[in-house]
């Protein structure tokens, strides 16, 4: 009983999307393979009814290493865009998710398993006040770019009023620390509403809670800690660009980098389609298909699936297109013919891992990039909303991975454009072959940082060594407890302790351990 009680607990509070999802369970099963812990992973009820098709959606799930717990929203049968008002739904979320969650980590306590850190996504700030009210430290994942991390976190410390003031003109040019240049349009697109009563206002309002909570943390004993979902080597500027925060870089974290086969278990909250894309794939000649998904939330316009087809259909190439069940309209031709395939969904990394596929046309959401960049697939940015701006920008201009679709005033990728964009990347000229190597050399660079000795492996060991200690301090050890965090307080102070860089951590903070804490000794 003795050594159960010291055994480390963690909770994830995820958001019920699948942009979401999808990299928290990869760094829950990561941690469970890299150390004894425990893993909760928790998110609404509409969500997790989605996940495992069960009849009782209160219903406890476990799998594998992995124990799924459901909390209400008080919208248990999820938000409908079409009739849901936003603002509503985000306030309401946060109202019901702090009891829930609140009642779900005393019920573990309960249950002689206590939660002793609360991991947790943005939009999801309101999780770190259950990690307060409970005294359990709090942990913020951030599932996008670094670069929009930081872009946000000054846009919250000093530059609100100058991107406000010019959202109007997508030309204007911003400068931020540590940042390229970046033109208004370029800009995650929730900063750039001035509007109170757009949409999506209210996704701004959440966000600001999430930096609000860092600041708030930033007054304890240590800097706030944030998790990212990229490695070093990709994105090494904008990871050093906030001193304020201990950056902890730990991708990719894609279950098939560390074991085989690539079709692990998944908890897609959409259904794979019936037919056998992957069979129709293997007959295909090697980088010859063209992959398309706009992903999980954007709608493609009937205009743009119109254009999307005849683009495809006059590039000459065979395709594979996804389009979503609820994304589908009546009178939109989408027989792909011989040489397509368009299905209603699919194992995305299953589908960048196959030798047949040559490109992927994108919507620019985080996790379909960093799939793409772990499988060296070419790409074709057709960004929407949200990040999708800066992350295209970073693709073509700064990664030299794929190339951005230029859309009309309308917004629609025009058909003879996609067969432009198509061309500059799978045809066999320099620029080409260019991009087609760049993409292979960050395939490359990300499987280097999640191997033994890589920046995120060592990242992923610093975080883990860092909390399970911490976790045998608080329940074994007060007063080494204390001592610890006067240290780590006096050392953040003058900015020496700095866990972005992971040698400087194993330095400093594990002979740290060694001084005082005979206990850890064996570090």
């Amino acid at each position: 009983m003795e050594k159960n009680q010291h055994k480390h607990h963690f909770l994830f509070v995820a958001f019920p999307i699948q942009g979401h999802i999808n990299p928290v369970r990869h760094l829950a099963m990561r941690l469970t393979t890299l150390s004894n812990t425990t893993v909760t992973i928790s998110t609404a009820v509409s969500c997790h009814r989605r996940m495992f098709n069960v009849s009782d959606p209160n219903q406890e799930i476990q799998e594998g290493n992995l124990t799924y717990i459901p909390f209400s929203n008080g919208y248990d049968n999820g938000f409908n865009s079409e009739t849901d008002d936003p603002k509503l739904y985000l306030s309401t979320f946060k109202q019901n998710g702090l009891k829930t969650l609140s009642t779900i980590v005393q019920s573990l306590s309960q249950r002689a398993r206590p939660v002793t850190c609360i991991i947790y996504t943005i939009l999801m700030s309101w999780a770190a006040g259950v990690a307060r009210e409970h005294n359990i430290p709090s942990v913020f994942f951030w599932n996008q770019t670094a670069t929009v991390f930081a872009i946000c976190y000054h846009f919250f410390h000093g530059y609100e009023s100058l991107i406000t003031d010019h959202a109007s003109n997508p030309e204007f040019t911003i400068h931020l620390p540590e940042l390229p240049p970046l033109k208004i349009k370029e800009l995650p697109s929730f900063i750039t509403i001035t509007d109170p009563n757009h949409p999506f206002f209210s996704g701004l309002f959440a966000l600001r809670g999430d930096f609000e909570a860092l600041d708030l943390e930033a007054g304890d004993r240590q800097l706030p800690k944030v998790l990212f979902n990229s490695f070093s080597a990709l994105e090494t500027s904008a990871l050093a660009s906030v001193n304020e925060i201990e950056t902890l870089s730990i991708a990719p974290l894609m279950p098939f980098l560390f074991s085989s086969p690539v079709d692990e278990v998944h908890r897609d909250l959409f259904k794979n389609d019936e037919r056998d894309y992957m069979k129709w794939l293997d007959s295909k000649e090697e980088g010859s298909v063209v992959y398309v998904s706009f992903g999980s939330v954007a709608m493609m316009k009937r205009t743009q699936m119109e254009e999307m087809m005849k683009g495809l259909k006059e590039s000459g190439r065979p395709y594979l297109w996804v389009v979503r069940k609820d994304n589908r309209e009546e009178g939109v031709e989408l027989d792909g013919g011989e040489e397509g395939m368009v299905i209603q969904w699919c194992s995305q990394l299953r589908v960048l891992s196959h030798r047949a596929v040559g490109c992927f046309v994108t919507h620019c959401g985080w996790n379909s990039m960093l799939e793409s960049l772990v499988c060296g697939m070419a790409m074709v940015g057709v960004p929407q909303f949200s990040d999708q701006a800066t992350n295209v920008k970073l693709v073509e201009e700064v990664w030299g991975s794929g190339v951005k679709g230029k859309v009309d005033e309308e917004g629609v990728l025009k058909g003879e454009e996609l067969k432009r964009c198509l061309d500059m990347v799978m045809d066999e000229g320099e620029e080409s072959v260019r991009i087609r190597r760049r993409a292979k050399m960050w395939r490359d660079k990300a499987l280097e940082a999640v191997n033994e000795g890589g920046s995120s492996y060592a990242n992923l060991q610093a975080f883990l060594s860092l909390w399970l200690h911490e976790t045998i301090a608080r329940m074994t050890w007060p007063s080494f407890s204390l001592s610890y965090s006067v240290l780590l307080k006096n050392k953040n102070k003058n900015k020496i302790l700095k866990l972005k860089h992971y040698r400087t951590l194993k330095l400093g903070l594990f002979s740290h351990h060694i001084y005082f804490s005979p206990l850890l000794l064996y570090r």
